[in-house]
């Protein structure tokens, strides 16, 4: 699912629900993410997928 890699600052998508959030630190092959409802969470990187618009 993850189309290129992810970085700190980066806009996300959540592979289950297409939930967006924000990736604010890397710890090996997961991410910390705050949400778009303020709640942070470790998700594993093929979860994840960076927005089309972020870049």
């Amino acid at each position: 699912m993850l189309t290129a890699r992810v970085a700190v600052g980066d806009v996300v998508t959540f592979a289950r629900d297409g939930a967006r959030g924000l990736v604010i630190k890397i710890c090996g092959d997961r991410c910390q993410v705050m949400w778009e409802d303020h709640f942070v969470s470790w998700e594993p990187m093929e979860l994840l997928e960076r927005a089309e618009d972020d870049r």
